[in-house]
């Protein structure tokens, strides 16, 4: 069973020898290896990386989707560039992971979904897209692996958060136009403020802030000094209020799937620690206590009863109508083409979509990462996703359980990492903002982050330091 286990979650997985039988592999990794060594700008290639990273993380926010785009060409361009000149050893093998093996094969089957798609030329532009993502999870991977580019870049992503986050409660006090119909026009909450700050929708709001709130609540574990941990408590309250202020359905519901599995999570880290009654009794009561603080914002915060009975209204609701007519819709696609679908991407959706719509019931997405999925790639890129999902789930936990023996507080990352995961799919099960570039960056940080952590079966660990990530 052990076994059966290892070779569902790739734990035994012979990853070494598959890139040794590479003819991929070995002809192009290290083949500038010679123009490296003398090479003086490419001796600090990681630094160089964590520079072009920095930059999309802390402008993602702010600017415009074409610039985040050029910089996702640039980061992918200098992952080329290392993976080219990469010395070939045992080390540099462990760069390439069971998450990174399954990202690949995701791409393959978008590639094939591709090259079979009715609308080619819009799905060879998606697929160009996606591409940029999935190497850009790749050059995360790798810069994530030092500790010391891990804490930069995760404090700066929960630096730019808090700038985002303390302008959507400003736009509360003061006042934000409303740029769409983000509420059903016969809510009683329909003349609520709906804040946005600088993203310009407060579903994207949601999207965006609910990592930050997750990491910064584990940051107050992980940072060291009491400054440190003023620091990450007032980014999670700052972002928390925001969150909730964005009135965001699926926030709220991602919001509280990642706050549940977060202190599920905590409590697991410290019952090592604790005495026997706390270590059998503690996840019932917290778990309990946060369930039922929720139930008496319900019953006693009228904007959030309001909010909340409207996900149960089903087509009383605009925004449930709206939703369920593009569902029935995007069933009937996945029906004509279950097994590959349509090809990658949203311009592939709007050239099929129409086809298959209700009068008056235009959609840019699929309102559902899962349906969108299997939408794009069939049940062969559904089924592949959610592998992806479950190996990175596994691996996030082995190595928690490592840490955990030996109170290593980067496991607090290793935690963050799986309750953001978990929020975010909660989110994206009834929305499709996962899939704009200030989310979708932020996702494949996530997993990359988790990768960054993983250390094959029986591999002695070897520390890496600042020299070694730039040589």
């Amino acid at each position: 069973m052990n076994a059966v286990w290892q070779r569902l979650t790739l734990s035994s997985f012979p990853l070494r020898e598959f890139l040794s039988s590479s003819y991929l592999h070995q002809w192009l990794v290290g083949v500038l290896g010679a123009w490296r060594q003398t090479s003086l700008v490419m001796q600090w290639g990681d630094a160089i990386a964590l520079g072009l990273l920095s930059l999309i993380y802390a402008l993602a926010p702010f600017v415009s989707s074409t610039l985040i785009g050029l910089l996702l060409v640039a980061c992918v361009g200098f992952w080329l560039l290392l993976t080219l000149s990469d010395e070939v050893s045992a080390k540099n093998t462990f760069l390439f992971t069971p998450i990174h093996l399954l990202v690949l094969l995701y791409w393959s089957i978008a590639a094939i979904a591709t090259a079979l798609s009715p609308v080619k030329k819009a799905a060879i532009n998606d697929l160009a897209t996606l591409t940029l993502y999935l190497l850009l999870f790749a050059l995360c991977a790798r810069v994530l692996r030092v500790s010391r580019f891990r804490s930069w870049l995760i404090t700066l992503y929960l630096h730019i958060s808090l700038i985002v986050g303390v302008y959507g409660i400003r736009q509360w006090f003061f006042g934000a136009t409303a740029l769409a119909t983000w509420v059903d026009p016969e809510s009683p909450l329909s003349k609520t403020t709906r804040v946005y700050s600088y993203l310009g929708n407060p579903n994207l709001l949601a999207g965006y802030l609910l990592p930050a709130v997750v990491l910064s609540l584990v940051a107050i574990f992980a940072w060291h000094g009491w400054p440190r941990k003023a620091l990450a408590l007032t980014i999670f309250i700052v972002n928390s209020a925001c969150l909730v202020l964005t009135f965001s359905r699926g926030g709220w519901i991602g919001l509280v799937v990642a706050f549940l599995t977060a202190m599920a999570l905590l409590i697991y880290w410290w019952s090592i620690e604790m005495p026997p009654f706390w270590r059998t009794w503690s996840l019932p009561i917290v778990l309990g206590g946060l369930i039922g603080l929720l139930i008496l914002s319900v019953i006693f915060v009228e904007p959030v009863r309001l909010r909340v009975f409207s996900i149960f209204a089903d087509r009383q609701d605009s925004s449930n109508n709206f939703r369920r007519n593009v569902w029935d819709a995007v069933f009937r696609m996945i029906g004509d083409r279950p097994i590959i679908g349509i090809g990658p991407g949203h311009n592939s959706f709007n050239k099929v979509y129409p086809l298959y719509q209700h009068p008056r019931y235009s959609a840019l997405s699929a309102y559902s990462i899962f349906l969108e999925i299997a939408v794009e790639t069939g049940f062969l890129g559904l089924g592949c996703f959610l592998w992806l999902l479950f190996v990175t789930f596994n691996t996030a936990l082995t190595q928690i359980q490592r840490l955990r023996q030996s109170r290593n507080v980067e496991g607090f990352w290793l935690i963050g990492a799986i309750a953001t995961m978990l929020g975010m799919l909660a989110h994206g099960t009834v929305d499709t903002i996962w899939y704009r570039p200030e989310v979708n960056t932020l996702w494949w940080l996530i997993v990359a982050l988790v990768a960054s952590y993983w250390k094959p079966i029986g591999f002695s660990e070897y520390p890496i330091s600042h020299s070694q990530a730039t040589t």
